[in-house]
């Protein structure tokens, strides 16, 4: 118990340490630096990273441009975070909150900036009326997993994730405490998945593009390495639910979109067009 922290009676903040996810929070918020964002000739501008949260959005724009609607069309600019880009007066204006993803939407008489993943997801699914139901119990159920996502990924991300593989030192409380919550998550998704195709039943919808990205790709072995200590083989209808999403092409097509990490076929950093995305996923043969 030597090394028990005791808080100060005021916090301070201290960002001297050298890891680099850590010292780039700051107490305040707003711009740090003047910046325009880029904008291309698409009606939709996307600014965004590949992180499960990215990837919810370009999964449910590149599922819209595989249903052949072609005003789905979009730009998408990588916001390099550990570079302090969303920190720039452009993406603030577009995001005060500075986190991606961030979407400005040209279409109308007026711009429309929309943040927050499950806000955008709900802005695009209507906008183009695919993905939500419109009316009755069908949509709310919807609601119900998409909101449920946004309140739980953050123990899975901001807490497992970080203490799990990012932190500098392993603490065995967070670990534990993190890995009860993650494991007890997944198994509210197998038991509801025990009874259903999809997560909110039986069609697919942005709920299952807003919790594949975090749950499946936990499952699948693509974030934090932690498959086998968190026993992910065990929630069976997850793995089973994970497995056929991966297979749908507009998955495998947004979940490479604003990377420039991994293997070479999965790294869009920026995409203005569908041959973007082909000539990058071309290199997996």
């Amino acid at each position: 118990m030597a090394n028990e922290y005791t808080p100060p009676k005021i916090w301070v903040n201290d960002s001297s340490g050298g890891n680099k996810w850590a010292n780039i929070n700051s107490p305040v918020s707003g711009a740090r630096h003047d910046q325009d964002l880029p904008v291309g000739k698409h009606a939709l501008q996307l600014y965004s990273l590949g992180t499960p949260n990215g990837q919810k959005v370009t999964i449910l724009l590149e599922e819209l441009l595989a249903l052949g609607i072609t005003e789905a069309e979009y730009d998408a600019y990588l916001i390099n975070i550990g570079e302090g880009d969303q920190f720039s007066s452009g993406f603030v204006d577009v995001n005060p909150n500075s986190k991606i993803p961030a979407l400005l939407d040209k279409s109308g008489d007026e711009d429309v900036n929309v943040f927050e993943s499950a806000s955008i997801l709900v802005h695009l699914a209507e906008k183009f009326g695919h993905f939500l139901p419109k009316e009755g119990s069908a949509r709310t159920q919807v609601f119900n997993w998409l909101f449920w996502v946004q309140g739980s990924a953050p123990l899975l991300g901001g807490g497992f994730g970080h203490f799990y593989s990012y932190a500098d030192e392993k603490l065995e409380y967070p670990i534990n405490r993190f890995s009860m919550e993650v494991k007890r998550q997944l198994d509210v998704l197998d038991k509801q998945l025990a009874k259903t195709t999809y997560v909110a039943g039986e069609e697919y919808s942005i709920a299952d593009m807003g919790i594949w990205p975090w749950y499946g790709n936990l499952v699948l072995g693509n974030i934090y390495d932690a498959a086998e200590f968190l026993q992910v083989d065990s929630y069976t209808n997850v793995v089973r639910w994970a497995k056929m999403l991966e297979k749908r092409e507009g998955v495998q097509r947004g979940r490479t979109i604003n990377r420039s990490w991994g293997e070479e076929w999965e790294q869009v950093p920026e995409r203005h067009s569908a041959e973007d995305i082909d000539k990058v996923l071309a290199l997996r043969s």
